[in-house]
């Protein structure tokens, strides 16, 4: 029998019984499989692990691999060991990889360790690659076919290995070497001639290396629109195969990670509800501690100043104006030239034409708000104010856009993640930088 979701999880939040749980995983049988993942993610990884025990082995193995990797490590603290080898056993290598990342080195030892010997030998060549590097993400999981091949030899292949390769649509074709020659398609495999020769019906090859990053790589293969794209060595032989779904999650994970860093924190990696509460402040206060600090430029600056307040109480009364102008200028910058980063419209040679171009905006931005802002504190308080802060939102406006969008392409020069150069730290910079400016327009302006 189905019960309403709502139900069911209020359910399974009260503590179960030995006399609930026949009921209770029936209910879960019978559940729609996207609501079972829905419930998992949204409860605790302790309640997660009573749950996957009322649960039929393949159900239980299929919301596992469903989980996000931080999510399947917090559960593999929960569950047994036993329960936790099988489950890792099913996994492909690529996942297994990205779970291992996630766990005590001590238990991602005795994982590896009851693995079977090609299984370990498939995840350790993935292993192998470095952190953030295509080769870390591809499946090793291929098949291995040569040009000189009829297309029945392939057939027959393809067949026998079905199960364990992670997709058989995009099919990479090597020479007696093993190194990349072209690439096929299930459906040109499927329409052509048994006898005819793989070389014949074969296509060029868009490939990768290994080495290269992961996130650019992927991309290149959601815009290229293909299901699969062969990753090699630095000698071009064929090691392994990015999927399409493997490439969509790597761009979501990222665009997740910059999303969160620019707003001043660290991505959770795992659906909220079911992230342990002293992960969230981890996440959190690092952020918030250099964030503090680095305010403290803004307050000093301002105490500088302390004896031109004094003269011109007035000008005080515009200082979050300027200062969230400025910020907000230079967020905005910095958001579209990260995203023209990851999408590959922008690289570290368009520095200067970035600069410029930036420069730009703000001042057309900065000319409009500060006529606006003239004729406003002209008409409430008098001229020379109104002078002051027009002149201010020009020059603030043209800086923070030029700074905002400089610093990602800085920040990928030096092999820092652009957005963490985005909202927190350029929203800290133009409010000193903009201080400054502000005051040395009053002081000339003014005479104070």
């Amino acid at each position: 029998m189905t019960i309403d979701a709502d139900e069911l999880e209020r359910e399974l939040r009260a503590d179960i019984t030995p006399e609930d749980t026949k009921r209770i995983s029936a209910i879960l049988e019978e559940q729609p499989l996207p609501e079972v993942i829905r419930l998992v993610e949204r409860t605790s990884a302790t309640r997660a692990a009573v749950l996957f025990r009322l649960l039929s082995k393949d159900r239980a193995l299929t919301v596992f691999e469903a989980l996000d990797a931080a999510h399947q490590a917090d559960l593999i603290g929960a569950l047994h060991g036993d329960e936790v080898v099988g489950f890792f056993e099913e996994m492909d290598p690529d996942d297994r990889v990205t779970l291992l990342d996630e766990l005590p080195a001590k238990v991602a030892d005795e994982l590896l360790r009851g693995l079977t010997k090609d299984e370990r030998e498939m995840t350790g060549t993935v292993l192998g690659y470095p952190k953030g590097s295509i080769g870390r993400r591809m499946s090793p999981e291929i098949a291995i076919l040569r040009g000189d091949m009829t297309v029945g030899q392939a057939m027959d292949i393809l067949h026998r290995k079905a199960d364990t390769m992670e997709t058989i649509y995009s099919l990479p074709i090597v020479n007696s070497t093993r190194k990349l020659v072209g690439m096929c398609s299930f459906r040109d495999l499927f329409r052509a001639d048994p006898k005819v020769r793989l070389a014949s019906i074969m296509e060029e090859a868009f490939s990768a290396n290994a080495n290269d990053d992961a996130e650019e790589t992927a991309r290149w293969l959601l815009a290229l629109n293909y299901l699969g794209m062969p990753i090699t060595d630095d000698e071009n032989r064929l090691v392994g195969l990015l999927t399409f779904d493997d490439a969509h999650e790597i761009v979501e994970d990222a665009d997740t990670e910059d999303a969160a860093r620019g707003g001043g924190h660290e991505p959770l990696n795992q659906p909220y509800l079911s992230t342990p509460l002293g992960k969230i402040v981890r996440s959190r206060i690092i952020w918030l501690l250099v964030l503090a600090l680095s305010a403290i430029l803004t307050v000093r600056v301002l105490d500088s100043f302390e004896d031109t307040l004094s003269k011109a109480v007035v000008l005080a009364l515009f200082i979050p104006l300027l200062t969230g102008t400025g910020g907000n200028t230079g967020n905005q910058a910095a958001t579209t030239v990260t995203r023209a980063i990851a999408l590959g419209d922008v690289e570290r040679r368009d520095a200067l034409r970035v600069a410029w171009r930036e420069a730009r905006v703000g001042f057309f931005l900065g000319a409009l708000l500060g006529t606006i802002g003239f004729i406003l504190a002209t008409a409430v308080y008098e001229f020379h104010i109104g002078l002051v802060i027009g002149l201010t939102l020009l020059a603030v406006c043209t800086m923070a856009a030029t700074v905002g969008g400089i610093m990602p392409i800085i920040a990928k020069a030096v092999g820092a993640d652009p957005a963490v150069f985005s909202n927190p730290f350029i929203s800290t910079f133009c409010d000193a930088t903009g201080l400054l400016i502000y005051f040395a327009i009053a002081k000339a302006i003014l005479g104070i």
